[in-house]
């Protein structure tokens, strides 16, 4: 195992710039997770760390040593891609075994990490199929399987994921989560989807048009974002954003930020922000509502419990806790307090 450490990292292409000045270290055993949007350079990111970019300014250390001339092979990374990348007309088995025959390591510890890895992940009985006799998720087991035998420094993983339906993708990200906890192994996980994001990274790395804009535990991201990009990425639904003069609160210069779960209809409480609002449309979850509401000219979301249902078209007082009020400055972006 080792960390990995992006120290002051950019990447251009002809004069474009996919990742500005990114400085991040990924502890020995963590499992970080770096979130964005399409093309905010996340994955260029990851590929810079497998060696399959070339940096064009900064330095990139996996554990102490630096690796910018390094090539991919010499690395001691395994990466797990979106696509399963499995040879289709080999076995199971030989699909794990593939990248250590390469490397000539001898047939008895070939078996011996094979079945490890097989054990782990549940394929014991697939050992013998090929990739077409596999489900989805049976196949991200292989191509898991395939990175946890070369026993590495660190596993890179690019939204993989992402080709599983909504079941699948809940009970592999489990699987991972539980491989991870117990091989302990530097994990860098690459998605677009912040509900992944929140629920698996022991850290969060967010990403925006190439710039780091915010690393910290899940908990530090909801209930501190940094400015209005990460206020508005992180959360489902996100933080709703209206001007603080709305609320009657703050100045024009500043942006009002709340969660919809700390909205409430009506309770005149002295510590609450109370506003007005009409009610738009109205999400039934079973569980829960989620209000889509008009205040003034801006439209906030609502999550509230269904003892009381809302009906489209209702005007209605709502509140906030005022401690749950964030404030973000108009101009910088940048989170100025609460209210």
């Amino acid at each position: 195992m080792a960390s990995v450490t992006f120290d002051h990292i950019t990447k251009s292409y002809d004069g474009t710039l996919a990742v500005k000045d990114l400085s991040l270290e990924v502890s020995d055993g963590e499992f970080m997770v770096l979130v964005g949007p399409s093309g905010c350079g996340k994955t260029t990111a990851l590929r810079m760390i497998a060696g399959l970019e070339q940096i064009t300014d900064g330095r990139l250390l996996i554990g102490d040593r630096v690796v910018n001339n390094v090539a991919p092979v010499n690395r001691d990374i395994a990466m797990v891609f979106q696509s399963y990348a499995l040879y289709p007309h080999m076995t199971v088995f030989d699909n794990l075994a593939f990248g250590l025959r390469n490397k000539h390591v001898p047939r008895k510890e070939i078996d011996s990490r094979v079945k490890h890895a097989a054990e782990i992940l549940g394929l014991d009985p697939l050992l013998k199929r090929k990739p077409k006799q596999l489900s989805g998720g049976q196949r991200q087991r292989v191509a898991l399987g395939r990175a946890i035998v070369r026993e590495p420094s660190a596993f890179l993983m690019d939204e993989p994921l992402s080709n599983l339906d909504a079941k699948l993708r809940v009970q592999t990200r489990a699987e991972i989560l539980k491989l991870q906890e117990r091989l302990e192994t530097t994990t860098i996980y690459v998605t677009h989807d912040q509900v992944e994001a929140m629920t698996m990274g022991d850290r969060i790395a967010v990403m925006n048009h190439g710039v780091l804009q915010q690393v910290g535990t899940p908990e530090d991201l909801y209930e501190q974002p940094a400015n209005l990009f990460v206020a508005g990425f992180i959360g489902s639904p996100p933080m709703n954003l209206i001007p603080a003069s709305a609320l009657g609160v703050g100045g024009s210069d500043r942006i009002a930020g709340f969660r919809p779960e700390h909205v409430q209809v009506g309770n005149g409480a002295p510590d609450r922000i109370h506003f007005t609002g009409n009610v738009d449309v109205v999400e039934y979850l079973g569980d829960e509502q989620l209000a889509h509401v008009t205040v003034k000219d801006d439209m906030i979301v609502a999550k509230l419990p269904v003892d009381r249902k809302l009906t489209a078209g209702e005007t209605l007082e709502f509140s906030v806790p005022r401690d749950r009020l964030d404030l973000f400055d108009a101009e910088s972006e940048l989170r100025v307090g609460h209210s």
